[in-house]
């Protein structure tokens, strides 16, 4: 086609137009320079508030902490507050939630389809970063659930916090795990892909397959568990063939390993397997938290679901609450013995068996028995953190980071309850919560 042709002039013309319009477009505004201020700052890298500080967010990201507010600045001005980075819980279940009657819930979990359980987890995710979680790592779900919710908050399609997920969890038949005991002609029995497995190769089978529908974390039942009925809670479920290929697995594709596990002898084989976390630890005893100390394992204590399930255990099947009582008898001086010997600790609560949304009141009941107001509010944050492999982007307020921030109510240190009523949630520099009049 000649140049000369009206149709090309024409093309050409449009052409020009376009190149001209793009190079004389304005660059995009920068976000707005936001100013959190409050009375007081804890940013999670030491132990001790700083008055007067401000942070400061633009975009998704902290830009600095500074003594006093920039010119320009849209200033949210708390008043007699404390800002601290967003909470981190790293023992979640967002897509299920106990009943208060036992046996109501194992007819929800039995009825309910798939789609329909996704609405409520839309819903626990968003109480729970309501309540200041702003990361959370979900450590085991049915039917997919988990991993849909996690796609769906990071497409935008629904609000909750930033999730690591384990899709199904894996452990033994008859185990923690293996669901509820309905007869076996009326329910199908699970397999490797749902994380049951027997022997090593399974195991590792097992392993794959959570990890092909894009778990963040393996989630294992190395002992039995209060919650279900037909095991014992203190038994070893994963032989030291299976523990290995689990963890071998795992760790070949840069994934961590928590091991939910209530039986000293369970724990001292998955850590010696090279396991990451324990989760609940129960009965552990002094030498077995020695090693977990000498190996970097972390405690994950999940008081929360120890004193709901204990508020509420006459309400249970007998089996369940007998063991119920045992883990609770036996919790608190395991915990105390942790932090007598130095065990790195992470906040999780277990959330699902107890409503969602109430996760705080963890900080309030580890500072009951021994640790102190800044330790508990370390452990869900910045050392939560390290234990999700998060560390470069949430769990403490520097510059670079995320924006998740927190504000609660006067000084967090004097009060560590406040934690439970905040007054403003920001996650990744969207306000999702802010009471005003408070």
């Amino acid at each position: 086609m000649s140049i000369r042709s009206p149709l090309a002039r024409v093309i050409a013309a449009m052409l020009f137009a376009l190149a001209c319009g793009a190079a004389s477009a304005a660059e995009p505004a920068a976000p707005e320079l936001v100013a959190l201020k409050a009375a007081h700052v804890f940013d999670g890298t030491g132990t001790t508030l700083k008055d007067g500080a401000v942070v400061l967010v633009q975009g998704e990201k902290i830009v600095g902490i500074a003594t006093s507010v920039p010119s320009g600045a849209r200033v949210i001005d708390l008043g007699d507050a404390t800002l601290l980075p967003g909470f981190i819980d790293a023992h979640t279940h967002l897509t299920d939630q106990f009943e208060p009657n036992y046996y109501l819930g194992v007819y929800h979990r039995l009825m309910r389809f798939s789609s329909e359980q996704a609405l409520y987890g839309a819903l626990y995710a968003r109480r729970t970063l309501e309540a200041g979680f702003t990361t959370v790592r979900n450590v085991g779900a049915d039917n997919f659930v988990d991993v849909g919710l996690r796609n769906a908050i990071n497409a935008g399609v629904t609000e909750g916090p930033r999730m690591l997920t384990a899709v199904h969890g894996i452990g033994s038949p008859g185990g923690h795990f293996d669901d509820y005991p309905f007869p076996p002609d009326r329910v199908n029995v699970e397999g490797p892909i749902e994380g049951i497995c027997s022997g090593a190769d399974q195991c590792r089978e097992a392993v794959r397959y959570q990890l092909k529908w894009g778990a963040d974390v393996i989630k294992i039942a190395a002992s039995g568990g209060v919650l279900s009925e037909s095991d014992p809670v203190d038994v070893p479920q994963l032989t030291p063939e299976e523990l290995s290929a689990i963890v071998s697995e795992a760790h070949k594709w840069n994934r961590k390993v928590a091991a939910h596990c209530h039986g000293d002898t369970a724990a001292r084989l998955a850590i010696a397997a090279g396991v990451d976390s324990i989760e609940h630890g129960s009965f552990l005893t002094e030498d077995t938290l020695r090693m977990m100390k000498a190996k970097g394992v972390w405690l994950v204590p999940t008081r929360m679901a120890v004193y709901w399930v204990n508020k509420q255990v006459d309400t249970y099947p007998p089996q369940i609450a007998a063991k119920a009582r045992a883990a609770y008898a036996a919790h608190e001086r395991m915990f105390r013995t942790a932090l007598k010997v130095g065990v790195p600790i992470a906040l999780g609560t277990d959330a699902g068996v107890y409503p969602h949304g109430m996760n705080a009141m963890e900080f309030g009941l580890m500072t009951d028995i021994g640790m102190t107001p800044a330790m508990a509010l370390r452990a869900g944050t910045r050392d939560a953190a390290k234990l999700l492999g998060v560390e470069a982007e949430v769990g403490t307020l520097e510059k670079g980071k995320v924006a998740d921030v927190v504000a609660v109510p006067g000084n967090v240190l004097n009060d560590i309850h406040a934690t439970e009523h905040p007054l403003l949630v920001m996650h990744k520099g969207h306000i999702v919560l802010e009471k005003t009049g408070s």
